[in-house]
C-alpha cells in the first residue's frame, strides 16, 4: 500500500521522480573562480545571455556565446511566453556547442536581470546537463572587478550527438495543478515578483493582483551588495528568511512570477543552494492566470503561511 500511495503522489507531481532526484543541479560560481579557469586554459563554455545583442557587441566575458532568452520560449495556444519542446532546446544546446565533459557558466547582466541567467540554468539543468554553473553577480560584478573583456566571438564546433538522446523534465507545476492548490491546498504558492505587483498595485497583465492564498518572496531579496556586485545571501540568511515566511522544505512548493524567469530565481535559492526537495515552477505563471477571466485574484499585502 506504501509503494502504491508513493507511486501514486510521483505521478500527481507531488513528490520528486527518480529521475528528477538523480537530475544533476546546477551550482554557484564566484566570478575568481571563473577567472581562474580562464587564466589556465581550462575547457569552457561560456553563455552571455543578456537581453540586449548590442551590449554583447560593445564587450562580453572571454569565450562567451550570445544566447537570447527569447529564442528559447514562444507562444502556446495564444499565451505568451511559454516553454518550447525538447526537440528545439537539443537543436540550440547542441548547435551551442555544449558537451556533458565541458563546464558551462551562464551570466547575464547581473543586478537586476540575474534572473535571465537563472531561467536558462534551470533549463540546462531540465536537460539533464551534469556541470552548469551559474556566475554570482553576473557582467555587473565582472566587470566593475576590471576583469578581462573580449569583443571577438569564440569559435565553438558544435556538440555531438549527446542533446539527442537527453529528455526535456523540467520541473514545472500545470495550471491544473495550481488551481488545486488554490482550491484545496497542499502545497505553497509562491510569487516572485514585486511587492507592489504582488499586491495590485502595478503590473502590465489584464488583472492586477496575485494568485489566492500565495505569499510573495520578492526574488531580489535573496541578494546582498558584495564589492561591486549583487550576489546571493549566505545560505543561512536565505534559510532563515524562507523560513520566517512558512517556506520550509518539508513542504511542496510552486513558485511562479509573470513569465517564469523571476520564479526560477527563486527555484535556484531554494532547490540548488538550500536544497528543497520538492520546487516547481508554474510556467504559465501570472501571464496565463491574469488573463483567464474564470480564475480567481487577490489583492492586498502578503501574509506569512500558517
Amino acid at each position: 500500500m506504501t509503494r502504491l500511495l508513493l507511486a501514486l503522489a510521483c505521478a500527481l507531481g507531488l513528490v520528486p521522480t527518480a529521475t528528477a532526484q538523480a537530475r544533476p543541479l546546477p551550482q554557484l560560481l564566484p566570478t575568481d573562480t571563473l577567472a581562474a579557469w580562464l587564466a589556465r586554459g581550462t575547457p569552457v563554455r561560456v553563455l552571455d545571455v543578456r537581453l540586449d545583442v548590442w551590449s554583447y557587441l560593445k564587450g562580453h566575458l572571454p569565450e562567451a556565446q550570445y544566447l537570447n532568452v527569447e529564442t528559447l520560449r514562444a507562444s502556446r495556444g495564444g499565451v505568451p511566453v511559454q516553454l518550447l519542446e525538447a526537440p528545439a532546446y537539443r537543436a540550440i544546446f547542441q548547435r551551442l556547442g555544449l558537451e556533458p565533459s565541458v563546464p558551462v557558466v551562464v551570466y547575464s547582466a547581473g543586478e537586476t536581470l540575474n534572473i535571465d541567467a537563472t531561467w536558462v540554468t534551470w533549463l540546462l539543468a531540465a536537460m539533464g546537463h551534469p556541470r552548469v554553473y551559474l556566475l554570482d553577480g553576473g557582467y555587473y560584478k565582472w566587470s566593475f572587478e576590471h576583469r578581462a573583456m573580449a569583443r571577438r566571438y569564440p569559435r565553438v564546433a558544435s556538440a555531438g550527438s549527446w542533446w539527442s538522446r537527453r529528455a526535456f523534465e523540467p520541473d514545472t507545476a500545470s495550471l491544473a495543478e495550481v488551481r488545486r492548490v488554490v482550491e484545496r491546498g497542499g502545497a505553497v504558492l509562491v510569487d516572485a515578483r514585486p511587492p507592489e505587483q504582488f499586491a495590485g498595485e502595478a503590473g502590465t497583465q489584464m488583472r492586477l493582483g496575485h494568485i489566492p492564498g500565495a505569499l510573495n518572496h520578492w526574488w531580489q531579496d535573496d541578494l546582498e551588495t558584495s564589492g561591486f556586485g549583487r550576489v546571493f545571501k549566505p545560505v543561512e540568511a536565505l534559510r532563515a528568511s524562507y523560513a520566517a515566511q512558512g517556506i520550509t522544505p518539508d513542504r511542496d512548493i510552486i513558485l511562479y512570477c509573470n513569465t517564469s524567469t523571476e520564479a526560477s530565481h527563486l527555484w535556484f535559492a531554494l532547490r540548488v543552494l538550500l536544497g528543497y526537495p520538492r520546487v516547481r515552477i508554474y510556467a504559465g505563471s501570472w501571464t496565463e492566470w491574469a488573463e483567464r477571466e474564470e480564475l480567481p485574484v487577490a489583492t492586498g499585502p502578503s501574509r506569512a503561511s500558517p
